[in-house]
């Protein structure tokens, strides 16, 4: 059953507001992409900059096999002592230099690892926040592949990497002291870059699976900890430790299977790199002993081989840190772009709270079953609205889908005639006030959490809010007042005391729209009568209210009623009138009225 469509008009009491050229200003299109292509332009210039630094470092690591090949050329044929000195000083210095500039391309990585966390923490933590409403919150894990990001930066990995492009250069070395002996190592090369692609192909999934796995285990175990009075009270900690094992225990089996052919590839190429310097030392003694090269050209061939395949071996061991840092780069990125808003918001200059419900259709991802259907109404500023009905009519989604928190399948949610999506979102969250069910404080003092964290609150708008909530004489009596600290749970506040607390931050901030879902679920025949003091209190200030409740109490503190039955509103209009055709249902004498394809409006006088 359903009701008519409203006249915004009719339903509102109050015509639509004038057009005017200076109704609203716009907002830009908020865009965390931007924050990440700056950042990647910045990365980009300190990498270009670590690139020279390691441009520098490998031509200046030629300093030592050059000193060798002076030694067996010049000092052994002169015996002088002082081109010794002069040698030994110059390569000193080069070395000095030379380990300046690896310390200084180190500390640009490490600056820009933590220029990453900075700059991208709150763009991710806050689009991690927008896309957690779609989903059970997963996104805030990406958090953690900042941290992957970072220690990529800063690891030997990524050095490794910027040194191979370098490798071509000791092999021409090596190839100007004897064409064998750069064979031997272009050999080699060619082995470990098979290596390395062999061993991307058998840990690419490995790691993937791993991943996913250790996922699932966080979310479980995130469950465990928001659930934890409930797991010791009802013995469940067997069950709940079981269900994060078994994710573990895949991820476990995933990452070492993995890991096992990370380690047999990196062996061999380690393997391979030792008898490639057995096989220099060994061809170059031959080559030595047959007056092709000198001693000390074996050794410096050695030494240039040795530094043109160790970044190459390091990258194939370090692959799977590459892995990891892309795919949270990849997760990183997807979240940024995901939560890019598309459309210009709007600032009303004056919000006055009306709301109109248009058509609204809710149906969760994945599934048929139709939450809402195709609900419509209107509320004028200042109507105060209970919406009744059986558990699973849809209430609570209702609740959620009006404050923004669940965005409709189809049909659109207005405050003031805008559309809830185009209203700048800052703006939005300072009009709206919201009491979910399952009330949740952040650590802090309850000062701190009526006024929603905002450093910026005065003590003024603080205690109004409580006032209009009609806590201020609870919180009163508490040893620390205002300023007594609760926990994440909310200790050491009682289930009411909770609730009371969180209505005070629905009306913090002079809303002009508040929905609370069973505001008095825990709360006592004081309790109970203090929300209903704070309902008038709202009425008075012209905010309009909605209360999703199943108690009788609240419903005398109301102008309108709905009566909402399997995502349909059965009834809909003056309390009055609607409870009046409750009673006359709820008759035995009653006889059964043939359902109709919309119940009537109910007309009356207010309340």
């Amino acid at each position: 059953m359903g009701v008519k469509n409203v006249p915004a008009k009719d339903a509102s009491g109050s015509p639509p507001a004038p057009p005017s050229a200076k109704f609203h200003k716009r907002v830009a299109p908020l865009d965390y992409t931007r924050t990440l292509a700056q950042m990647k332009s910045k990365l980009r210039a300190n990498l270009a900059f670590v690139v020279l630094m390691t441009c520098a470092t490998n031509i200046l690591i030629l300093a030592v096999p050059i000193y060798l090949f002076q030694i067996s050329d010049r000092v052994f044929t002169s015996r002088s002592i002082d081109t010794l000195v002069m040698l030994t000083i110059v390569i000193l210095g080069a070395i000095m230099v030379q380990t300046i500039l690896d310390a200084l391309r180190r500390l640009v990585l490490m600056r820009s690892a933590v220029d990453v966390a900075a700059r991208l923490g709150a763009p991710v933590l806050s689009a991690a926040a927008q896309a957690s409403l779609h989903s059970n919150g997963r996104e805030y894990q990406v958090l953690g592949d900042l941290g992957a990001l970072r220690s990529f930066l800063v690891s030997g990995t990524l050095l490794s990497f910027l040194d191979v492009p370098f490798a071509p250069i000791f092999m021409l070395v090596v190839f100007l002291i004897h064409p064998h002996l750069g064979m031997i190592v272009v050999g080699t090369a060619a082995l470990l870059a098979v290596f390395a692609w062999v061993n991307q192909k058998i840990t690419s999934d490995g790691f993937r699976r791993a991943n996913m796995a250790q996922t699932r285990a966080n979310l479980h175990l995130e469950s465990m900890s928001r659930n934890s009075q409930i797991i010791n009270a009802m013995a469940m900690i067997p069950e709940a430790v079981a269900i994060w094992g078994r994710d573990t225990a895949q991820s476990l089996k995933a990452q070492i299977e993995a890991q096992d052919r990370n380690v047999y590839t990196a062996s061999l190429s380690r393997m391979f790199r030792l008898f490639t310097q057995i096989a220099m030392l060994g061809w170059g003694a031959w080559l030595s002993l047959d007056g092709q090269i000198t001693g000390g050209m074996v050794i410096a061939a050695s030494i240039v081989a040795g530094r043109a395949l160790a970044p190459i071996e390091g990258a194939i061991e370090g692959w799977n840190s590459f892995l990891l840092a892309r795919g949270a780069y990849d997760r990183v990125s997807n979240l940024l772009a995901s939560a890019k808003s598309r459309n210009d918001k709007l600032r009303l200059p004056k919000p006055l709270g009306r709301l109109d419900v248009e058509r609204l259709l809710y149906v969760p991802q994945g599934t048929k079953h139709v939450v809402l259907n195709a609900l419509t109404f209107s509320l004028a500023p200042g109507d105060q609205l209970a919406i009744i009905g059986n558990s699973g009519a849809g209430k609570t989604t209702l609740g959620k889908m009006l404050v923004g928190s669940i965005l409709p399948t189809s049909g659109a949610v207005r405050l003031d005639l805008m559309d809830l999506r185009n209203w700048d979102p800052r703006q939005l969250g300072e009009i709206l006030g919201y009491l979910p069910q399952d009330v949740q404080l952040f650590p802090g003092t309850i000062k701190a959490n009526i006024a929603r964290m905002r450093e910026d609150a005065s003590d003024e708008e603080i205690h109004r809010a409580a006032d209009l909530a009609d806590v201020h004489d609870m919180i009163a009596s508490l040893p620390q007042g205002y300023e007594t600290v609760v926990s994440s749970d909310g200790a050491p506040l009682s289930g009411g005391q909770k609730q009371r607390i969180g209505l005070a931050r629905a009306f913090f901030g002079d809303p002009k729209f508040v929905v609370l879902d069973e505001p008095n679920s825990n709360l006592d025949t004081l309790g109970d009568a203090a929300l209903v003091r704070a309902l008038g209190h709202a009425k008075r200030s012209g905010i309009t209210t909605i209360v999703v409740t199943q108690k009788p109490s609240l419903l005398s503190a109301v102008d309108k009623i709905m009566l909402l039955s399997e995502g349909n509103i059965a009834l809909f209009g003056w309390r009055d009138q609607v409870l009046a055709e409750l009673e006359r249902r709820k008759r035995p004498q009653q006889t059964q009225v043939p359902p109709q394809a919309h119940a009537p409006e109910l007309q009356g006088a207010p309340a």
